[in-house]
């Protein structure tokens, strides 16, 4: 049973290597220090890639590789360069003599309760995370945001009593925790405004009417006919419906709707 487990990780590392092999054959290698060593990579890649390329491997905090999920936050220098910059380890790409450190997971106070019982009020915050109120406006959190997210604005917002405005303004919020990380007065700013865009979008927000009538059509089965008979074809009917279903224009019309709304 072992045996083909085996055999496929052998062949996958095998072809890593092929490909790393090739790469340096076509691309200028410059140096990188990986928590203070010294590697050799290829220009062109990530840092991501790049630390791949220098036999790490990724067991954890690498995520999505898409820039999406935050698992992969990464601290660096420039040489020559007093600043401290930060970014994806999957999206940023090596500079000569960059000097980094990954930062997969930052601890953060998280606060524990109960969301049904919350009200989308802002004293409910206040209660749950009353660091809040430490904030000094340094802006570090923001400066520090690999997503260009106003996260001042949005602890100000906050602290203002405005929930929606602070939902709006982390909508781009990846939880990465590099805002936590330079906050002077020891904040937890994602968690905070991972907290007003539940409330926002749960308690504050209209809920959309087609939501409620879809649920409600979920409820009385509706669907079940329908879901049944596709679970009962075969490949090749599959491939066939999906053909031939009326398609979403490939240009974007908002006043589209298909023919055909029993399943809407």
């Amino acid at each position: 049973m072992n045996e083909p487990t085996n055999t496929k990780k052998e062949s996958s590392v095998e072809e890593t290597d092929k490909e790393n092999q090739a790469i340096s054959i076509t691309t200028e290698l410059i140096p990188i220090f990986v928590m203070g060593k010294r590697y050799e990579v290829p220009k062109t890649l990530t840092i991501m890639k790049a630390m791949e390329y220098a036999g790490f491997k990724f067991v954890r905090g690498c995520g999505c590789r898409g820039g999406i999920c935050g698992a992969c936050a990464t601290v660096y220098r420039k040489e020559g360069d007093y600043k401290l910059y930060s970014g994806l380890a999957c999206q940023t790409v090596v500079e000569p003599n960059m000097y980094l450190a990954q930062i997969p997971f930052y601890p953060a106070n998280r606060a524990s309760f109960d969301f049904e019982s919350i009200k989308p009020v802002p004293e409910e915050i206040y209660k749950l995370y009353p660091e809040l109120f430490r904030c000094v406006a340094c802006n570090a959190c923001t400066k520090v945001c690999p997503m260009d997210v106003e996260v001042m604005d949005v602890i100000s917002a906050l602290k203002q009593g405005n929930i929606s405005r602070a939902a709006e303004l982390s909508f781009n919020c990846i939880q990465c925790g590099l805002c936590a990380s330079r906050c002077m007065g020891e904040l937890p700013q994602y968690h905070i405004a991972q907290l007003a865009r539940r409330l926002h979008g749960s308690k504050i927000v209209p809920r959309a009417q087609h939501l409620d009538d879809a649920v409600e059509a979920n409820r009385e089965h509706k669907y079940d006919e329908w879901l049944n008979s596709l679970m009962n074809m075969n490949e090749n009917q599959l491939k066939d419906t999906y053909q031939s279903r009326e398609m979403e224009p490939a240009i974007e019309d908002e006043t589209w709707a298909p023919e055909d709304k029993n399943y809407l």
